[in-house]
């Protein structure tokens, strides 16, 4: 193997980012082994050419670099450090890349664990959603050691579209990831307001889209957002409950602090009523759905609803 695939890799967590990354890796050449509590998510890899097993230490057995794509912290230690812990099983000198969104102090404490092995670790949150994490073309904010970097640059070029290298320590990625949670979350938050106040007025929302998206007001997440809502279509991408976690870490952050969040706290709130109106596994779109239950709207459904 060349210098871009003689590395091992092990993917935990093939949901909807982490089997992007994997099969990336795979399109990349690199012997990629999956690992998941889902037997039809190792299934699906399977069937994309990759390997899979259901125990993260056994799937790292002599890997070279680790990539923890899970939920959030508590998993990234169970991952790395719990009964069956990747990390002890990785090749000495390999690299952890954890992707998970988390407390800056956490992360930092986590490389402090991974490095008494004798390993990299790279705090490394991405962006980019899953349609991105399939084509490669994520963005990452990580931070760790230089050394680290250098081993996992062909990884990183194979799963991502841009790297950010802001630091020589971990906490540093975290915390860029949590401001672009805070402003994710808003946005999201604000373009589900938008798309149902404009139906409250009367208006053709797949006007207002087409409009909107050409103006000023315009955001990513109403751009990539609305479209769910005029569809009907609220299969998660990113699920509602992501966002009560993530606006959570930031609320947390910024009582640490005595910084006031406002905008995020009441975004936060919004995506707390829909979770517990039982939509916190379905799309984040579903904060539209929330208000329009409250204020007897009437949202389009997909095709084939009853």
């Amino acid at each position: 193997m060349d210098k871009h695939t003689d590395l091992k890799v092990c993917v935990v967590g093939l949901g909807s980012m982490g089997m992007g990354v994997a099969t990336s890796l795979l399109r990349g050449g690199f012997e990629t082994v999956g690992c998941d509590v889902s037997e039809d998510a190792m299934a699906r890899f399977v069937a994309s050419g990759g390997k899979a097993v259901g125990n993260p230490a056994e799937a790292a057995r002599d890997a070279d670099v680790v990539i923890t794509v899970v939920v959030n912290a508590a998993q990234t230690e169970a991952v790395l450090f719990g009964k069956h812990g990747a990390a002890a099983a990785m090749t000495k000198g390999g690299v952890v890349l954890s992707c998970a969104t988390m407390g800056p102090d956490i992360a930092r404490s986590l490389e402090e664990r991974v490095e008494a092995l004798g390993l990299g670790y790279i705090d490394a949150p991405v962006s980019g959603g899953a349609g991105r994490a399939a084509a490669g073309e994520l963005t990452i904010m990580g931070s760790g050691r230089p050394a680290a970097f250098d081993k996992v640059r062909p990884v990183l070029d194979a799963i991502a579209q841009k790297v950010y290298e802001l630091g020589d320590r971990a906490g540093i990625g975290a915390s860029f990831k949590v401001v672009n949670q805070l402003l994710a979350g808003v946005h999201i938050a604000a373009a589900c307001e938008a798309i149902t106040f404009a139906k409250a007025l009367g208006l053709d929302i797949d006007k207002v889209y087409e409009v909107i998206t050409a103006s000023a007001g315009n955001s990513w997440m109403f751009e990539n957002r609305v479209p769910h809502i005029l569809d009907g279509d609220y299969a998660p991408r990113s699920a509602i409950d992501i966002f009560t976690k993530d606006l959570g870490i930031v609320s947390d952050i910024g009582r640490d602090l005595k910084f006031p969040l406002s905008i995020a706290s009441t975004a936060l709130q919004m995506f707390i009523m829909t979770s517990a109106a039982g939509m916190g596994r379905d799309d984040d779109a579903s904060v539209a759905r929330l208000l329009a239950q409250v204020t007897g709207l009437t949202l389009p459904e997909a095709p084939g609803t009853l």
